[in-house]
């Protein structure tokens, strides 16, 4: 069983380096194509921008990582060909992992249609939820488990544990749903889209190893790690050229090939709602822009902050509208949220007086809002401390808080 478990983590591990150093040599070899595909714009966060810099470089870390697992598919079933005696090929694991590697592709081809055709909102909440299919048809005939443990508190009124049935796959859609977007909507300065995956993907690959050590599902885990090491290679190449100050745009491919990846691996490898915890900047971020996603407040094309070129440094986006179209629901939210000190409004504006002007429903505004005008290395900064430090609280409610609501014995939940 050792053997089985090492030898495909030991070349799964070798092909990541050499899936790093192959990236970190053809992103910039290709940034010539996609500018000359016309696929490059201006960095707007810039004093002078009229360089054209080459975007959708994220399909380029997309197809790297296919090509390495395409090349590691065997390798993890290479050792019982080997064992003596007979042998029941694992068919469920690996149909697994082409119905994860099947999705994973599907959500970077939409990607790139969504870099290339500029698709609206909607189609974006609905492509992640078909690429998600087969994940979960797979999941539903090789594992079929959706019967959680209930916690402590809540076990008098349901139990000690609860079939949701088809509210479980609902819930995992759902998840691949939010983590595709949730990177997508937490974005706009250089560095943030890769730098907040890479920072996940370390904190999932930690959790997996501590989790094989000590864990009855030591296989799930072992599924994850494969899946997980050549993401962390693909994206920390992509980071080094996307990190201040950026010669490639991730895209909106990236995105989604980041968020995909994880939904995969939280599916699959039984850990679905351990890895919420992981994207608890995320899960504000989008609880936060969601009045302005669905429309209850105005919401400008672009919400990125913006630079104020006498200073050099990134200010607070604001979305203008005129105080008498907006409807009830939207004055309610402004004004909850400028009660809670989340947005800076200005009531009043523009030459008649009949505008108001509200700064934009982001995580990234809000720590602008707090610490006042930031140049964008260090505000990229400050967001990837924020990642760190929910990570670190992840592994806390993990391993410590979880006491609270479950018994010793069921400590490795999903």
């Amino acid at each position: 069983m050792i053997y089985r478990m090492v030898f495909p983590l030991l070349m799964n591990f070798l092909m990541s380096l050499m899936t790093f150093a192959l990236s970190m040599k053809v992103i910039p070899r290709m940034k010539g194509l996609f500018q000359a595909a016309g696929m490059a714009g201006k960095d707007l966060n810039k004093k002078e921008n009229d360089e054209l810099i080459p975007e959708g470089l994220g399909v380029v870390s997309g197809a790297l990582y296919l090509i390495c697992l395409f090349l590691f598919i065997p390798l993890p079933f290479l050792t019982i060909w080997f064992e003596k005696g007979d042998y029941d090929f694992p068919h469920h694991e690996f149909v697994m992992f082409i119905a994860g590697l099947l999705s994973i592709c599907c959500m970077i081809f939409l990607g790139f249609a969504d870099d290339v055709l500029d698709l609206k909102w909607r189609d974006k909440l609905v492509l992640p939820t078909m690429a998600s299919l087969p994940l979960l048809m797979v999941y539903f005939v090789n594992i079929g488990i959706t019967t959680i443990i209930v916690p402590k508190p809540l076990r008098f009124i349901f139990g000690f544990d609860l079939d949701l049935g088809i509210l479980y796959y609902v819930y995992m859609g759902m998840l691949a749903v939010f983590c595709t977007n949730s990177i997508n909507i937490l974005a706009g300065i250089n560095g943030v889209e890769a730098g907040q995956s890479l920072i996940i993907a370390v904190s999932i690959a930690i959790f997996n190893f501590c989790e094989i050590q000590g864990s009855c599902c030591w296989q799930a885990h072992l599924f994850s790690l494969y899946f997980i090491m050549p993401f962390i290679a693909v994206c920390a190449s992509l980071l080094y050229y996307n990190w201040y100050p950026s010669s490639v745009f991730v895209g909106d491919t990236f995105c989604y090939f980041a968020g995909m990846t994880f939904a995969v691996v939280g599916i699959l490898g039984h850990f679905s709602k351990t890895m919420i915890l992981f994207f608890v900047p995320q899960v504000f971020n989008f609880g936060f822009s969601l009045p302005q996603l669905f429309k209850f407040v105005p919401c400008p094309r672009h919400r990125l902050p913006r630079i104020n070129k006498e200073t050099g440094l990134l200010e607070m986006s604001e979305a203008v509208y005129k105080t008498s179209d907006l409807n009830p629901l939207g004055r309610f939210v402004i004004n909850v949220f400028q009660t809670l000190q989340l947005i800076e409004v200005k009531h009043n504006t523009g030459e008649d007086k009949k505008y108001t002007t509200f700064s934009n429903f982001t995580l990234i505004n809000f720590v602008i809002k707090i610490l006042g005008p930031l140049h964008e290395k260090t505000l990229v900064c400050i967001i990837l401390g924020i990642q760190i430090l929910g990570s670190c609280g992840a592994f806390f409610i993990r391993y410590q808080m979880v006491r609270l609501f479950y018994d010793v014995e069921q400590h490795h939940m999903k």
